[in-house]
C-alpha cells in the first residue's frame, strides 16, 4: 500500500499525506461481525481520567478478530481485504468451507481467492496458523500466542512481525520486534508472514484536526500548567521545570521502570530489549 499525496491547498495538506488503499475491496464490513464500541474518555469504571487526552473522534464499530485460529483442518477463501478503524493493519473476511465467516490480520501478500488454513497439516505459507513445534525455523510470523488457545498476544500491528530462532526441548525462542529473545511454549500457534501495511509509520497527518479525528486531544507542557496542575509547572516567567522531567502525578518520564523487579515471566526471556541498569 503506497502513500499518496495532494497539492498544497492549504498548510495541512501541504504537509499532510494519506494511504492510496489500492490493496482494500471496497466492501462494506461484515454485520455479524460488528459490535458496538463504547468510547471511556480515558475514564475507568470509577469515571476517573487514567488514561489522558483521549476523547472525541470519529464514531467506530469493533470487528471480531479470530486471534485464536481454532479451526484446524477447514480451508477458508479470503473473500475481501479490508479497513480496521480500531487498528493500524488491514484485516481479511474468510469464508470457511462449512459456512462460517471470521476476520483476521491481514499479513503481506495476502489476496483475495487465496485459500489459507490451520493446524498441523497446512503448509509454511503467508496466513496459515500452525503451532511452533510445526513451523520451520527462520520464518517471519506474527499473532503469537503466549499461552496455548488464548489467542495472539504478539505482533499484531502493521508491519511488525517475531522470527522463530530455535527449539529447545518444550519451547522455542522467538526474536520479537523489540529486539528481545524469548522462549514460548512450542504448542503456541502463530501466523506465518509478516503483518501488511508497513506504510502505515509513513504516514503524516499534516494537521491538528486529523489527531481529533483519532480521538486524540491537545497535549500541554507540565511546564505551562499551575503547580497545581503538574509538578513541573509554576515559576516566575519561562521555566525549564527545575526537576527531572515527570508525569502529573510525580513518576519520572525518562529511565524509570515500568516493570516490576521480580516479574514471574523474567524466566521466559533470554536477551531483554534493554540493558539492565
Amino acid at each position: 500500500m503506497g502513500i499518496k499525496k495532494y497539492k498544497p491547498t492549504s498548510a495541512g495538506r501541504r504537509h499532510g499525506s494519506v494511504l492510496d488503499f489500492e490493496e482494500l475491496s471496497g466492501v462494506k464490513p461484515e454485520k455479524t461481525l460488528l459490535r458496538p464500541l463504547k468510547k471511556t474518555g480515558g475514564r475507568n469504571n470509577h469515571g476517573r481520567i487514567t488514561c489522558r487526552r483521549r476523547g472525541g473522534g470519529h464514531k467506530r464499530r469493533y470487528r471480531m478478530i479470530d486471534f485464536k485460529r481454532n479451526k484446524d483442518g477447514v480451508p477458508a477463501k479470503v473473500h475481501s481485504i479490508e479497513y480496521d478503524p480500531n487498528r493500524s493493519a488491514n484485516i481479511a473476511l474468510l469464508y470457511y468451507a462449512d459456512g462460517e465467516k471470521r476476520y483476521i490480520i491481514a499479513p503481506l501478500g495476502m489476496s483475495v481467492g487465496q485459500t489459507v488454513t490451520s493446524g498441523p497439516d497446512s503448509e509454511s505459507l503467508p496466513g496459515n496458523a500452525l503451532r511452533l513445534a510445526h513451523i520451520p525455523l527462520g520464518l517471519h510470523i506474527h499473532n503469537v500466542e503466549l499461552k496455548p488457545g488464548r489467542g495472539g498476544q504478539i505482533c499484531r500491528s502493521a508491519g511488525s512481525y517475531a522470527q522463530l530462532m530455535a527449539r529447545e526441548g518444550d519451547y522455542a525462542v522467538v526474536q520479537l520486534p523489540s529486539g528481545e529473545l524469548r522462549r514460548i511454549h512450542i504448542t503456541c500457534k502463530a501466523t506465518i508472514g509478516r503483518i501488511g501495511n508497513s506504510d502505515h509509520q509513513n504516514v503524516k497527518l499534516g494537521k491538528a484536526g486529523r489527531r481529533r479525528h483519532l480521538g486524540r486531544r491537545p497535549k500541554v507542557r507540565g511546564t505551562a500548567m499551575n503547580p497545581v496542575d503538574h509538578p513541573m509547572g509554576g515559576g516566575e516567567g519561562r521555566t525549564a521545570g527545575g526537576r527531572h522531567p515527570c508525569g502529573p502525578t510525580a513518576v519520572l518520564s525518562k529511565g524509570g521502570r515500568t516493570r516490576r523487579a521480580q516479574n514471574p515471566t523474567d524466566k521466559f526471556i533470554i536477551r531483554r530489549r534493554k540493558k539492565r541498569r
